[in-house]
Parts: structure tokens; sequence; C-alpha cells
């Protein structure tokens, strides 16, 4: 009866041996790869899998999540022979299980590896100066060689980036002078724009108010030439009313009469003045004859009435 029960705990412990040889479970985004007997049977995927006992066996576990490898930092050579440390980050995924584990040896050394000379190799296509501008296009032309590269490793690049770019330091001090004097040359040429526009504005100011004067002392000009013209005007009018009104006081009834007595006072008063303010004076022949002096007065007054009839009749 010992030897029985013995005997069966035996078995059941041969056969939970047998079966965690055999059962295997495999994690989302895992396969495993199965040889027997030492070659390649069949990938499994997630899930719950049994293997034949003392042939099946999992050779090779890959992961299909996102890995990221970092790129030791490595010297490059500039075309125009600068010497410059850089490192990088590659994003890889295996797409493939059996050719990442039958295709190549490592595929993790050999991604690195091929990252490292794909780099160089555009680095020295590049100059110094355009290095640093010139990142996305690197981290491209990386990623192409490697995808090629890569296609019998069973492996995907997903991107490549350059992490950092060292130069030497006495290229570092170089650049550093090279952008102090951009910066000054910069600061000089804003400095003699703005002096530039400077001199203009004031050119443009001065111009503007040599028009504004000359225009404000042409508007005087004209002002002070269209007042004299309507003051000689209304002069001329006046005297032009003055003169109507004396010939029309001429024609009415008694006008003559008033004439030759004003005449005559007139002169009486311009004669008696003349013997005031001088010593000597001539006197006319006729000086007792006063009405010969009106009757002459009176006839230069006769023509200028006629001349003012022709005149208007004209």
């Amino acid at each position: 009866m010992d030897s029985f029960l013995v005997g069966v705990l035996a078995l059941v412990g041969f056969v939970i041996i047998i079966l965690l040889k055999t059962a295997v479970v495999v994690s989302q985004q895992y396969e495993y790869v199965i040889e027997r007997l030492g070659k390649y049977r069949t990938t499994l995927e997630a899930g719950f899998h049994l293997l034949v006992p003392f042939l099946d066996k999992v050779a090779y576990k890959r992961s299909l999540k996102e890995e990221s490898i970092d790129i030791p930092a490595q010297t490059c050579i500039t075309a125009d022979n600068v010497t410059m440390e850089i490192d990088g980050c590659l994003y890889m995924q295996v797409i493939n299980s059996r050719l990442s584990a039958y295709g190549i040896e490592n595929y993790h050394y050999a991604v690195t590896q091929l990252a490292q000379t794909s780099l160089r190799s555009a680095i020295g296509k590049i100059n110094l100066d355009n290095t640093f501008e010139a990142r996305e296009t690197l981290n491209q032309q990386v990623v192409d060689a490697l995808d090629e590269a890569s296609q019998n490793w069973g492996v995907k690049v997903l991107r490549y980036e350059i992490k950092d770019i060292q130069p030497p330091r006495s290229v570092l001090d170089a650049m550093e002078k090279q952008m102090r004097a951009e910066r000054e040359k910069r600061a000089e040429i804003a400095k003699s724009e703005g002096e530039r526009q400077s001199m203009i504005n004031r050119a443009e100011g001065a111009r503007a108010e040599a028009i504004a004067r000359s225009e404000g002392e042409k508007m005087r000009r004209i002002n002070e030439a269209e007042g004299q013209a309507q003051e000689i005007l209304k002069v001329a009018e006046a005297t032009g009313e003055g003169i109507r009104r004396v010939a029309e006081s001429l024609s009415a009834t008694g006008g003559q009469d008033a004439a030759n007595l004003d005449v005559a006072k007139k002169y009486i008063e311009q004669f008696g003045k003349l013997a005031k303010e001088g010593n000597t004076m001539i006197l006319p022949a006729n000086l007792t004859d006063v009405s010969s002096v009106v009757a002459t007065a009176l006839t230069t007054l006769e023509r200028t009435k006629t001349v003012q009839k022709h005149t208007q009749a004209a």
C-alpha cells in the first residue's frame, strides 16, 4: 500500500513537472519563438499554449513594444574638418520575431552601430555652420539608412533624435566671437538705419515747412493784391460817383448859379491865402474883374460836362 501511494505521488509530480515544462503563457505585446529539436517551429502570440514535452522549447522571447536605445557619443568630422562629439537616441520596434531571432545575432548592437556610422556619414557631408540648423535633416537621413538595412532583421526604426552636439572649445570660442561680431554688426546697421531715417524725416519736415511757408506767403500776397485791387476799385467807383453827382447837380435847376457862386468864393479864399503866405505875388491884369475869372472857371466846367455826356453816350 505504501509503495502504491509513493508511485501515485511520483506520477502526479511527474505530470506536474511536464505541465510546467510544456505550458506557456505569453503576455500581451510579447511573442515567443518556439524550436523543435533545434529547428524553428512556430511563433506564439499572447495567450496560453501547450508545447510537446522534451521536443519543443522557447528559444527566444521578443517584446513588441517600442524601445528606446541610447546611442553613445561619438566623434564626427564635418566637411570643413571640424571635430565634434555627438550622441543621440534611437526608437525602434520589433515587427517580426522570427527575423529578429534568426536574421541577426544581436539587433540592438547592430542598430546602434549602424546609427553611429550613418550619422558620421551624414555629418561629413555638411559644414559646421549647417550642423546645428540641419538636425531634422540629419535625423531623417539616419532613420532612412537604418530602416533600409533593418528590414532583414525584423525590426522597424521609428525615429532618431540627436541629443547633444559638442564642438571643441576652440571652435566654441570662435563661434562666440563670430556671434558677438554679428550682433555688433546688426547693432551698427540698426543704428545707421535709424540715423538715416531720422535725417530723412528731418529733411521731409523741413521741406514740408518750406512749402507751407511759401504757400502762406503766396496767399498773403494774393490777399494783399486783392485788397489793393478792391481798394483801387472802390476809390475809382467813389470818384466816378462824385463826378456823376457833380454833373447831375450842374444840370439841375440853379446848379449853374450855385457853381458860379462856389467858384467865386473859392477863388477869393485862395487869393486871400496867397496874399498872406507870400511877400511877392503876381496879380492878373484884370484883378478887378472877378466876373471874368468866374466865367473862365465856368467854361471849364461846361467842357467837363460835355466830355462826360459824350463818354456816357459811347
